[in-house]
């Protein structure tokens, strides 16, 4: 197997070390610790970690003992961090309703959660999450593993989960492995961005705010979505999926989620439009393997006719929940993260910090659900 720990980077400034900064706190506060009491002692050692790998000068530590007021945040700006949110095992407490949704490619369901906040007609515009599941899952499923509608409630998000039926796929896995479910207008991509159309007839959803994050095939069809319909999904979470055109039919499936994919070259990112990115998989996943993952981030940080590619800013590693993690953001010119990879040491074909009542869960390792919802909300279009 390939080496699936990213390269060594040159630059380790401030600002990547925010990066990695952001990444940890995510994941004290999906585990319920806050800024305070035993925390302060947990924050303290990771800046002198940070410090003396040379990743976080004195001055910068001092300024993140104190957090400043976050000018991005306001009613008509995502939150971009979720630092101090509850904890994710806390209870959903919206409205989850059932719809349909069809086209001249077909017909899909689709369950919508609403968090009480933004149940009212007079509510304000909100963010909206596509969450699509992976093989042999339903949304309810999807829903209680990764837990996402409790964090939907804590942020001011709708949530919307797909469901694959049995005859578009006897696995229920979304088609990313056929041509016809790779182009716009066609297929399963023209009808899940025909539900967000649908749900924003419904609801008051913030066009700027339009998100998309699966598992595995669920994965693979996000990525597709960011590829076909740019203008409309501002930033992509990818967990143990596969890259564009990985494949164009069964047998090519299989071989690309063994990390032996044959796609031509010329279907990169380098000939589309660049969406942010987030990429989560497991060292140890066989059923994917996590050069799959590596390739996403190539793709997304590919470089175009007009686009110079993204760098890397910042590569750490730490141990979050028992787990090691290795956290790489990739910047553009003016500094800012569009993609960012997390690679968990060990971790296998299954959702990190999920819910055990959920199928392809694995409650050990960092919050996906927190680290991609943070992501998104930080790349309005």
């Amino acid at each position: 197997m390939t080496a699936l720990v990213p390269k060594s980077v040159l630059d380790r400034g401030t600002a990547g070390a925010q990066q990695i900064q952001t990444t940890i706190q995510d994941a004290l506060s999906s585990a319920g610790i806050r800024a305070d009491g035993n925390a302060t002692g947990v924050q303290k050692t990771i800046q002198d970690a940070l410090q003396q790998a040379g990743l976080l000068s004195p001055d910068a530590a001092s300024a993140q003992a104190s957090p400043a007021h976050d000018e991005t945040s306001g009613p008509d700006r995502p939150n971009t961090r979720l630092h101090g949110a509850e904890p994710t095992t806390r209870t959903a407490r919206g409205t989850t309703t059932e719809h349909s949704y069809s086209n001249h490619a077909g017909t899909r369901s689709y369950t919508l959660y609403v968090p009480p906040a933004l149940a009212a007609a007079d509510a304000a515009v909100a963010p909206l999450m596509m969450m699509l599941h992976g093989c042999t899952q339903t949304p309810a499923d999807f829903a209680a593993g990764t837990r996402m509608n409790a964090l939907a409630d804590a942020h001011g998000v709708i949530v919307a989960y797909p469901a694959q039926t049995a005859r578009d796929n006897g696995q229920k896995c979304w088609n990313w492995f056929r041509s016809e479910d790779q182009a716009r207008d066609a297929g399963e991509p023209s009808i899940l961005a025909g539900i967000v159309d649908d749900i924003a007839r419904r609801h008051r959803v913030d066009t700027r705010r339009v998100y998309v994050a699966g598992l595995s095939a669920g994965a693979a069809m996000a990525v597709i979505l960011g590829r076909t319909y740019p203008e409309k999904f501002a930033a992509v979470g990818a967990h143990s999926g596969l890259p564009f055109a990985a494949a164009t039919d069964v047998p090519g499936a299989f071989a690309a989620m063994q990390g032996r994919s044959t796609r031509p070259e010329t279907r990169t990112q380098a000939d589309a439009q660049r969406v942010p990115t987030i990429v989560i998989h497991g060292t140890a996943d066989h059923t994917v393997r996590p050069d799959n993952g590596s390739a996403i981030v190539a793709d997304a940080t590919a470089g175009t006719a007009t686009v110079p590619p993204l760098r890397a800013e910042v590569s750490g590693t730490t141990k979050i929940n028992g787990r090691e993690c290795t956290h790489t953001a990739f910047v553009d010119a003016e500094g800012h993260a569009r993609v960012e990879h997390v690679l968990i040491t060990g971790a296998g074909h299954a959702w990190s910090g999920g819910d055990p009542s959920g199928s392809h869960t694995d409650a050990k390792g960092p919050d996906a659900s927190a680290l991609i919802l943070a992501f998104c909300l930080r790349h309005p279009h």
